[in-house]
């Protein structure tokens, strides 16, 4: 008997078949339609999950070479891209934080000082998973944090809840855990991999533009995020909190759990030290142009500025941390590979994919063809444009991984770019950014299935909520890429 499940797996490869034996999209070229088949057989499994993504990102290594498209050595490197290593060192850094305990340290400091009232554990909640989240998974970040949120909860309970006031904002928190956690991402280029998949893309497609780093992305997406996060604040207080007054926290409540992890260990200190000099050294790279004030950046002290990447900075600091000992045992140091066994090889691999994918859209000539039969330039303005593209790719996200969305948007839209005469950061960039929305489904994404795991939160509750954050954050950007687009 045919199941589901069943039938998202045959149908990958049987559209791909149709394609192939049914179609003849270029007559004077083969190999589009080869890699058209290709295409919409990963495409069909990353966007119905029939199988593990990583899966899915493991079927160029074996068709690209079979379809004549292009040879193994060749898609082989795409799945050791130095912006890889951007991944893996911050996911490195990331470890050292978690074992050493400072991100609850950080998390507890924030809701320390935000006071008692509904409204103002809602916002340190949410600028704790904010911050941590720039710089680690947001899935992880969600992990992290949700013992102290519902921890909390607890509390509240304790006291009872007549008027359903508890319910209300244990409602806010979680959601709101799950939301800041995603927001918090788009702000820098290792907050989530979409971030990363853009920037690898964009890098490898644009190597003679000198346009896009570490702090050039945050110049972005910073202030997207900040405003994401304050719309998402507003939202959750309307929706949960408006007529929640009586209710209060302990004030002392997070103090006194900050007292007892007691001071700050060595250890802390190290990690956090090196934590905070990696984050000056990705903005400080390459020359900050102020227009009248140019700062130069330290990548110049070397002969060839050019070879040094950001994720050089990511490596050197992670090996910094295997190396630097602790202080009670001399023979260890502040990371050993013990601790970093949980490296999402996974998230490695979709990488890859991703990458492959698009070398073979190129070699195969299919980009070429869709970049004459896709033509954006009949819409009227570049507000709308943003609006249409922004709106379709917050929805793919809603039911698929936004990783996958974004595997398979950015090929393309460098495709469709020549249609459109615009410089590729004003499409490629509002793709990235609507790749990290989708916040009406607990499946859209891992946080969101991590806080509706505990079962305290319904899907209308979570619908009612991500489509007005989803709604506004599709204005928000379209807006904020108009503002940009005066710099070009």
């Amino acid at each position: 008997m045919l199941t589901a499940k069943k039938i998202k797996v045959f149908l990958g490869p049987v559209v791909a078949l149709l394609i192939l034996l049914g179609t003849d999209l270029d007559p004077s070229n083969p190999l589009v339609t080869r890699m058209a088949a290709l295409a919409a057989w990963m495409a069909i499994w990353w966007l119905t999950e029939a199988v593990h993504l990583t899966i899915t990102a493991l079927l160029p290594v074996v068709f690209i070479p079979m379809l004549g498209i292009g040879d193994a050595a060749m898609v082989a490197t795409q799945y050791m891209d130095p912006i890889i290593f951007l991944f893996i060192g911050g996911f490195i850094i990331a470890f050292a934080i978690e074992r050493w305990n400072l991100h609850q340290r950080i998390s507890l400091k924030i809701l320390s000082m935000v006071g008692a009232k509904p409204a103002g554990i809602l916002m340190g909640v949410m600028s704790a998973s904010y911050f941590i989240s720039m710089w680690i998974s947001n899935t992880a970040t969600v992990m992290m944090l949700l013992s102290s949120v519902m921890a909390v909860i607890y509390q509240l309970e304790k006291h009872g809840d007549e008027n359903g006031f508890v319910q209300k904002l244990s409602t806010a928190l979680l959601i709101g855990l799950a939301y800041s956690a995603s927001i918090g991402g788009i702000a820098t280029l290792v907050g989530t991999p979409t971030n990363m998949i853009f920037f690898r893309e964009y890098t490898k497609a644009f190597p003679n533009n000198h346009d896009m780093d570490f702090a050039n992305w945050f110049i972005i997406g910073f202030p997207v995020s900040i405003g994401l996060l304050f719309l998402s604040f507003i939202v959750l207080k309307y929706l949960f909190l408006k007529n929640v007054k009586s209710i209060s926290v302990d004030k002392n409540h997070f103090k006194n759990k900050l007292k007892e992890l007691g001071p700050m260990s060595y250890e802390e200190k190290v990690t956090g030290s090196v934590f905070i000099l990696t984050a000056i050294l990705w903005f400080t790279r390459v020359d900050i142009d102020m227009g009248a004030i140019k700062i130069p950046g330290w990548s110049n002290l070397f002969k060839n500025p050019a070879y040094i990447h950001d994720g050089t900075v990511a490596i050197v600091m992670a090996l910094v941390l295997f190396l630097f000992p602790t202080k009670n045992e001399k023979s260890r140091g502040i990371l050993i590979w013990e601790d970093v066994h949980k490296l999402p090889f996974d998230i490695v691999l979709l990488f890859g994919g991703g990458f492959a994918l698009a070398k073979g859209l190129e070699v195969s000539g299919m980009s070429a063809w869709m970049a004459t039969g896709i033509n954006l330039s009949g819409i009227p303005s570049y507000f709308l444009l943003m609006i249409v593209m922004c709106s379709l790719i917050c929805v793919i996200s809603e039911f698929a991984s936004n990783v996958a969305c974004i595997q398979l948007m950015i090929p393309l839209l460098i495709a469709v770019l020549p249609s459109t005469g615009l410089h590729p950061l004003l499409l490629l960039v509002p793709a990235t950014l609507a790749s990290s929305l989708g916040f009406m489904l607990p499946v859209a994404t891992a946080p969101n299935t991590i806080v509706f795991g505990s079962k305290r939160i319904t899907v209308n509750q979570m619908m009612k909520a991500g489509i007005l954050v989803d709604i506004l954050g599709i204005i928000l950007m379209s807006v904020s890429m108009v503002v940009y687009k005066y710099f070009f």
